[in-house]
C-alpha cells in the first residue's frame, strides 16, 4: 500500500470531510450508548431535544457557541499561515483579565464606549501573549506548538493566584472570584430570562470580518501564501515573518475576545472556571470547519449541540456526558484522517 497525491480535489471531497468526521463521531458514540446499556436512537433524540428542543435550550445551545466561534476563528486564521497556536485558552484567559482590571470600576464610559474599549483591550492582550512564542519562532525557530501549550497552564496558575490573593472579591462569601464588572461593562441579553447575550452578535461580524480579511484583503492574501509556501512566497517578495507575527496578533486577538464575552456576557466576574476548555475545542471548530471562517459558524453549532444535548442525555438515560468529549475528540481524528485521503489516494501493489 502506498499514498499518490490527488491531481484534481473535487469541491464534492472537500464538502464531505467535515460530514464525514460527524457521521464517523455519531457511529462511535453509537457504539459507547450501546456498551452502557442505553438505545442509540433514544439517546440521539434526547441530544438533539436537550440542545433545541425548547427556547431555553436553544439559548443554552447558542450561549456556547460564542466562545467557541471565536476561538475556533483564532486556530483557523493561525493555522492557515501554519502557526500552530495551541494556546488559545490562555489567550481567552488574558482577555479576560484585562477586562476585569479596566472593567471593575478602572474606568467607567458609557456603554457603547465601554464595550468596544473592553474588547479591544482584550484583543491586545490576547495577541500579545502569542507574540512571544511567535518571536521565538521567527527568530530561534522554536516550536510554537510546546510555547503556547505550556503558556496555558502559566496563565491558568496566574489566574489562580489573582482569584484567591489580591483580586479575591471580599463579598464573595470566600468563593475564589474576583470582582464582577461594573454596569456599563455588561453585555446585555437577547433573549429575556436567558442567558443568550450580545455577544452572538460580535462574534457573527468577527467571523464575517474574518472572511472578507482572507478572502479579499492583501493581509488575507499573504497569510494563505504563507501557509501555502513559504519558500514561494520568499521568493514573491513577501516578508514571512511579518506576515507570521501578524498573524499571531490577529489570532491571540480573537481568543481574547472569547475571554471577554463569556466575562461581561455571561459570567460577570473573573473565576478559574470560566472556559471549560474552549480554547482546544476551538481547535476541533476550525479543523472541522476546514479552516474556513464561515465554517466555523456550523462547526461551533455542532460542538455546541453536542456539548448542551449531552448533559439532557445523561440525566435521563443515566450514563456518561463525557461521551460528549469522546464524540468530539474523534471528530478531530477523523477529519485529519479525511484531510489527509482528499490529498491523498491509497494505492495497492
Amino acid at each position: 500500500m502506498r499514498l499518490e497525491p490527488r491531481e484534481n480535489v473535487t469541491l464534492l471531497i472537500k464538502a464531505m470531510v467535515p460530514i464525514s468526521a460527524g457521521i464517523i463521531s455519531l457511529l462511535c458514540c453509537s457504539a459507547l450508548i450501546i456498551w452502557a446499556g442505553a438505545s442509540p436512537l433514544e439517546a440521539c433524540v434526547l441530544l438533539i431535544k436537550g440542545s433545541l428542543g425548547s427556547r431555553f435550550a436553544i439559548s443554552e445551545t447558542l450561549t456556547r457557541t460564542i466562545p467557541l466561534i471565536f476561538c475556533g476563528l483564532a486556530a483557523a486564521v493561525a493555522f492557515r499561515a501554519k502557526l500552530w497556536n495551541i494556546g488559545a485558552e490562555g489567550q481567552l484567559y488574558a482577555g479576560a483579565c484585562i477586562a476585569t482590571w479596566l472593567g471593575t470600576g478602572m474606568i467607567d464610559l458609557p456603554p457603547w464606549l465601554m464595550i468596544p474599549f473592553l474588547f479591544a483591550a482584550g484583543a491586545l492582550a490576547g495577541g500579545l501573549l502569542l507574540l512571544g512564542p511567535t518571536i521565538l519562532k521567527t527568530k530561534f525557530a522554536l516550536d510554537e506548538v510546546v510555547t503556547t501549550l505550556l503558556l496555558n497552564f502559566i496563565v491558568l496558575l496566574f489566574v489562580n493566584w489573582l482569584v484567591f490573593g489580591p483580586w479575591k472579591d471580599p463579598m464573595a462569601m470566600g468563593w475564589p472570584q474576583a470582582a464582577p464588572v461594573i454596569d456599563s461593562a455588561t453585555l446585555g441579553h437577547i433573549l429575556a430570562k436567558t442567558r443568550l447575550h450580545w455577544g452572538l452578535a460580535i462574534a457573527i461580524i468577527a467571523t464575517f470580518g474574518v472572511w472578507f480579511l482572507m478572502r479579499f484583503t492583501t493581509w488575507g492574501y499573504e497569510i494563505r501564501a504563507v501557509g501555502h509556501s513559504q519558500k514561494a512566497s520568499h521568493f514573491a517578495g513577501i516578508p514571512i515573518n511579518r506576515v507570521i507575527i501578524r498573524t499571531a496578533l490577529i489570532s491571540g486577538g480573537l481568543a481574547g475576545f472569547a475571554g471577554v464575552s463569556e466575562l461581561c456576557g455571561l459570567k460577570g466576574y473573573l473565576t478559574l472556571d470560566l472556559s471549560p476548555g474552549f480554547g482546544y475545542s476551538g481547535i476541533v471548530v476550525a479543523m472541522l470547519a476546514s479552516l474556513h471562517p464561515l465554517g466555523v459558524l456550523l462547526s461551533s453549532l455542532f460542538i455546541a449541540i453536542l456539548s448542551i444535548g449531552a448533559d439532557s442525555m445523561s440525566r435521563s438515560l443515566n450514563i456518561s456526558n463525557y461521551i460528549a468529549d469522546v464524540a468530539t475528540a474523534v471528530s478531530l481524528l477523523a477529519v485529519l484522517l479525511s484531510m489527509m485521503l482528499t490529498k491523498y489516494t491509497i494505492r495497492w501493489r
